[in-house]
C-alpha cells in the first residue's frame, strides 16, 4: 500500500503545472537532492552535473538504472536540454 501511495504522489508531481523541472525530482530526492529516494537511489546531490544528465538520458533510452529504472524512465521521459539545465542548476557539482 505504501508503494502505491508513493507512486501516486510521484505521478501527481509530474502532471499539471510545475514551477520548474526539478519539482518532480524533489518529491523523492529531497529539495536539494540530499535523500536516498525510496531507500534505493544514489544521493543525486553528490553527483556531477554531467553524471546527472547522463543518468537522465540513460533512463530515457533504457541504458541506465537499477531497482528504480522503470519509475525513473517515466519521470525522465520528455525531458530535454532545457529541463536538464534547470535540474542541474538546483543540484550537482
Amino acid at each position: 500500500m505504501k508503494k502505491i501511495i508513493v507512486l501516486l504522489a510521484v505521478l501527481g508531481l509530474s502532471s499539471g503545472a510545475m514551477a520548474d523541472a526539478y519539482t518532480k525530482c524533489a518529491g523523492c530526492h529531497g529539495a536539494n537532492g540530499e535523500k536516498v529516494a525510496l531507500g534505493k537511489s544514489k544521493i543525486i546531490a553528490d553527483m556531477s552535473k554531467a553524471d546527472i544528465v547522463a543518468a537522465l538520458k540513460g533512463y530515457q533510452d533504457g541504458s541506465y538504472g537499477g531497482p528504480m529504472k522503470g519509475l525513473m524512465a517515466a519521470q525522465a521521459k520528455g525531458l530535454g536540454d532545457a529541463e536538464f539545465s534547470e535540474i542541474t542548476a538546483k543540484i550537482g557539482k
